[in-house]
């Protein structure tokens, strides 16, 4: 049958964490999984936001179970307290969401690092490889958010410490990161023939004006971001659908690539690879890997 995001299969039984699940499309990532059944771990930095966040999703669905984990993608620490707590969980896998918008090269991580490479990719880094000595014998899945403007700019990742020029730049250098890792990570999996799997997925463009209000999450008492896409978009909550199909799609692989079936919105289908981070030169690969896992200051798990 085909992929319907609006009609879910059951997800009883099921246990995912999802982070960044205090707003955007984390939450209704959460909130989408939750009204199907499945646990939801709900992962953010905030512990008040937790609490708004799991009263809104069980405010629409009433019978939704829902935990929470605190952890901060800035802080390595954090990280390894998360990777912890998680790591104790009945997991079938995780969206790693999460990440501060703040588009600045010039703002660090508490460890020193860049903040868009050191939250939205070496911060993923370090929980996976925590997370994975205990996880790698299920089939969990790894799901890892990207963007679209990866496959648009191109950027260079061989010098993985330099910072581009602008915060654009520095977002989308570090999403181009995130993919070649995670498609590393995948082949490191088959190659030990473990059950576990790795996918990315982007979002397309999801935007306030065309997402459906919440209470503490999205109403009039928090902040509006216009956005000039607008007419071309969807509501954060149809950017959610690429994750939540990546986590629960029964027919979801491992190496696979998720996103709007129109580019800028639509529904999840699998987009073709972008041979620049899924197949990259085994050398670049390799540094890569080392490379981040260096910055995440852990051992690579495989």
């Amino acid at each position: 049958m085909p992929w319907n995001p609006e009609r879910l299969p059951d997800l009883g039984g099921r246990t995912y964490a999802v982070t960044g699940a205090t707003g955007g499309i984390g939450y209704f990532a959460a909130e989408q999984l939750a009204a199907a059944g499945a646990d939801v771990v709900l992962v953010s930095r905030s512990a008040g936001k937790l609490e708004t966040a799991a009263r809104a999703i069980r405010a629409h669905a009433p019978r939704a179970v829902t935990r929470a984990v605190t952890l901060d993608l800035t802080s390595l620490a954090s990280v390894a307290d998360a990777a912890d707590r998680l790591g104790e969980l009945p997991l079938d896998g995780i969206f790693l969401n999460g990440g501060p918008m703040e588009f600045s090269i010039r703002a660090l991580t508490r460890d020193g690092l860049p903040l868009l490479l050191g939250a939205h990719t070496v911060a993923n880094v370090a929980l996976i490889a925590r997370m994975l000595p205990v996880l790698a014998d299920r089939p969990v899945r790894f799901v890892h958010a990207s963007t679209g403007f990866v496959q648009r700019f191109r950027p260079d990742v061989r010098d993985v410490r330099r910072v581009p020029r602008s915060g654009v730049g520095a977002y989308t250098k570090a999403k181009a990161l995130t993919e070649v890792y995670a498609f590393e990570l995948e082949r490191r999996l088959r190659a030990r023939e473990l059950p576990a799997a790795s996918i990315v997925t982007r979002p397309g463009v999801g935007v306030d004006a065309k997402t459906p209000e919440r209470e503490g999450i999205r109403d009039a008492a928090t902040p509006y971001r216009a956005n000039p896409f607008t007419p071309w978009a969807q509501g954060k909550d149809a950017a959610a659908w690429s994750g939540v199909r990546a986590l629960a799609d029964p027919e979801a692989r491992g190496g696979e690539y998720y996103g709007p079936e129109g580019g800028l919105r639509g529904r999840p289908v699998a987009v073709p690879l972008n041979p620049r981070t899924a197949e990259p030169a085994p050398e670049l690969a390799e540094h890569v890997w080392q490379e981040l896992h260096a910055l995440a200051g852990v051992e690579p798990p495989l």
